[in-house]
């Protein structure tokens, strides 16, 4: 039976009530998604030990490549179906819907075996060297499949929200990381399977919630479901031009998430020559915690895209100023209260991941102030591009998160350490973010953002 009760109307419900209905579902997602990752960090630091951590954290652009991936397309369909919606062709969207699925999965089985037959090259790649090798290849090799796993839990989220079922996503996302913080503590102390304990519990508990998002697809949706496919030569041509305009509105989402893996790998290769393997350890806490203040921003925007786009598609301008007056409010607020956190409670956060009184505990607890120093500029930076992507900017949006991706990030990491030493270790992303946020308020311009 269909399930109507969640029913949502993105052109006449009250704004803020509407953005707040979405939006904490979605972020009590997200979180619990984060802490998927997050959750590895500390059973693996505790469990078995400083290298197996510096270990998971090499390893860690793997999942940054598999969500960016999955935002690629999920964003980029978020907002085309959305449109699809306001003018009520439910067909187009459903096929756009199916064709998002197909592709992406497709492409990430393809990195999955690789990663899955290479690892040790995948390792070294990443930043990888010395004793940490031995862990990140035993973790690399049981953690491939949530690359796949990964685009149908997270694309299956933006379309279950745009159903009108944002807590059936979020309960998707929860009973996923849940499973994977029962399990990650079952495998590494009491089972004592160590690393691959920890990647074997992450790709089990991706798989419980990959199934919850394919069940209600396929039993349970409103309006968007699964579309079957045709393999004529036209549908081929009309599935490559549908998945190229996704892609193209959706790239500053996958810019977004790589930019975290270019953070990790660019850290990783500048950390090492300076501070030595518990400096990756001690920089591999960042970037755990990083993932968790992207989960902020990214809730705002996946939770405005809808109400911007759908509005957009029917050109009612009224709603999409509220809506992106609101959300680049709140991106500041949390922003603020996540560096605060970073500045003053940096010692208990550490010890989450460190054991206390370790020369990579030490480090990073010095260090972490500095780095939550981007948090602001960071969170208001994703909902300013998530606002671009929303109105089809596809270009702009594309430029910004490059800007603070590559053409910043990796040039502070190089230049800065130099001038001011370690500290610029841990202010090369603090800066990269700032600058990127000056620049697009710059390009916006006040006047565009007090009328949008």
């Amino acid at each position: 039976m269909k399930q109507h009760r969640d029913s949502i109307d993105f052109a006449k419900e009250n704004i803020p009530k509407l953005f707040l209905r979405l939006f904490f579902p979605t972020l009590l997602g997200l979180l619990f998604g984060a802490m998927l990752n997050i959750a590895d960090g500390i059973f693996v630091g505790q469990g078995v030990g400083s290298d197996a951590l510096a270990a998971v954290n090499v390893a860690a652009p793997i999942f940054m490549i598999g969500t960016g991936t999955a935002l690629l397309f999920g964003s980029g369909v978020s907002v085309v179906v959305a449109i699809h919606l306001a003018h009520g062709n439910y067909k187009a969207a459903n096929i756009n819907v199916t064709q998002a699925f197909t592709i992406s999965t497709a492409l990430m089985l393809v990195a999955a075996l690789l990663v899955g037959f290479f690892p040790e090259q995948t390792a070294r790649l990443f930043g990888g060297e010395g004793r940490i090798i031995p862990f990140a290849c035993d973790y690399l090799v049981a953690v491939a499949p949530v690359l796949v796993l990964t685009q149908i839990l997270f694309i299956g989220m933006f379309v279950i929200r745009l159903d009108g079922a944002p807590k059936f996503a979020m309960a998707a996302n929860i009973v996923a990381s849940l499973l994977n913080i029962f399990l990650d503590w079952l495998f590494v102390f009491p089972l004592e399977w160590g690393i691959r304990g920890a990647a074997v519990a992450t790709s089990l508990a991706q798989a419980a919630g990959a199934l919850m998002i394919v069940y209600y697809l396929c039993f349970r949706s409103r309006r968007l479901h699964f579309y079957r496919p045709k393999f004529t030569r036209k549908s081929l041509i009309l599935t490559a031009r549908n998945a190229g305009y996704m892609m193209k509105v959706g790239l500053p989402s996958f810019i977004g998430e790589i930019a975290m893996s270019v953070m990790i790998l660019t850290g990783n290769y500048t950390f090492t020559p300076r501070l030595h393997e518990d400096g990756v350890a001690a920089y591999s806490v960042c970037c755990y915690l990083f993932p968790l203040v992207f989960m902020f921003g990214n809730a705002i925007a996946q939770s405005s895209l809808p109400i911007i786009s759908y509005n957009y598609g029917s050109g009612d301008i009224g709603r999409i100023r509220k809506t992106f007056r609101l959300s680049l409010s709140l991106a500041f607020g949390l922003g603020l209260l996540m560096t605060l956190s970073g500045m003053f409670v940096a010692g208990p956060l550490v010890s989450l991941f460190l054991k206390p009184g370790t020369a990579a505990w030490a480090i990073c607890e010095s260090g972490l102030p500095l780095f939550s120093l981007s948090y602001v500029s960071f969170t208001m930076n994703v909902v300013l591009v998530g606002y671009l992507q929303s109105v089809e900017r596809s270009r702009a949006a594309t430029f910004f998160m490059l800007l603070r991706s590559c053409i910043l990030l990796v040039p502070a990491f190089l230049l800065l350490p130099p001038l001011t030493g370690n500290a610029g270790l841990w202010l090369a992303v603090p800066v990269s973010e700032a600058v990127t946020l000056v620049a697009l308020l710059l390009a916006l311009g006040w006047r565009t953002l007090k009328k949008a």
